[in-house]
């Protein structure tokens, strides 16, 4: 079977643990690997030789990475947080060049499948109002974000819903609902345990991706 050729932007953390599980893969290889240190930039030449992108940078040069593998006509994984409020932006960009691009402020299957709970939850509560409802996400000190991409998803789609964010230690991330009255209260939760879950999903978005046009999240992979 061919490999599906992934080119990294980024090799942070994140873009480490996706090479690793490609290096153990019987369907990706990493062909590309661009900003190893923040002084790069991006590979042109090697890009070209993927089928897909996976974006793991920062939110001061994700646009303008977004335009340039545009332009190569690759499809592209967003993992990058912050740059929502350019989304119309960057639509304009993938309708332009005519590519598919999947982004998402966690790429986690287990982050989103708790997200769908959460929500489920909140519509079977709507019918009584003497529970509340409040949220709480913990991430390691170096997380720049608070509150996170998404505690801001799920406040999105949970009316009245506001988080209290912590940043301290080391904790990958942790996200908690709490529905909660004078009789008795209901908590869902996430924890990661590690990065390995957004890289996972990271790669199943590349694979959805592959042969598609247009703007996605990982809701229509869960579909």
């Amino acid at each position: 079977m061919k490999k599906i050729k992934i080119a990294l932007i980024g090799f942070g953390k994140m873009g480490q643990e996706v090479n690793n599980l490609c290096k153990e893969s019987e369907i990706f290889e990493v062909v590309s690997v661009s900003f190893k240190n923040k002084s790069e930039k991006l590979d042109i030449k090697s890009i070209e030789k993927a089928d897909i992108a996976i974006d793991f940078t920062s939110k001061d040069i994700v646009l303008k990475n977004i335009e340039a593998i545009a332009k190569l006509g690759k499809n592209m994984v967003v993992g990058t947080t912050g740059w929502y409020e350019n989304l119309d932006e960057v639509k304009k960009i993938v309708d332009k060049y005519q590519i598919g691009l999947i982004y998402d402020p966690n790429f986690s299957i287990g982050a989103n499948i708790f997200i769908k709970m959460a929500e489920f939850s909140a519509k079977l509560f709507e019918k009584f109002p003497e529970y509340d409802v409040y949220g709480l996400e913990i991430h390691h000190k170096a997380k720049l974000d608070s509150p996170s991409g998404t505690a801001l998803k799920i406040a999105s789609k949970i009316k009245g819903l506001n988080f209290t964010s912590i940043r301290a230690g080391r904790n990958p991330g942790f996200h908690e609902v709490v529905f909660d009255s004078q009789a008795d209260g209901i908590t869902l939760s996430h924890q990661a345990y590690n990065r390995v879950g957004f890289a996972k999903g990271a790669l199943v978005s590349a694979e959805f991706i592959k042969n598609k046009k247009g703007i996605y999240t990982l809701e229509d992979v869960l579909k």
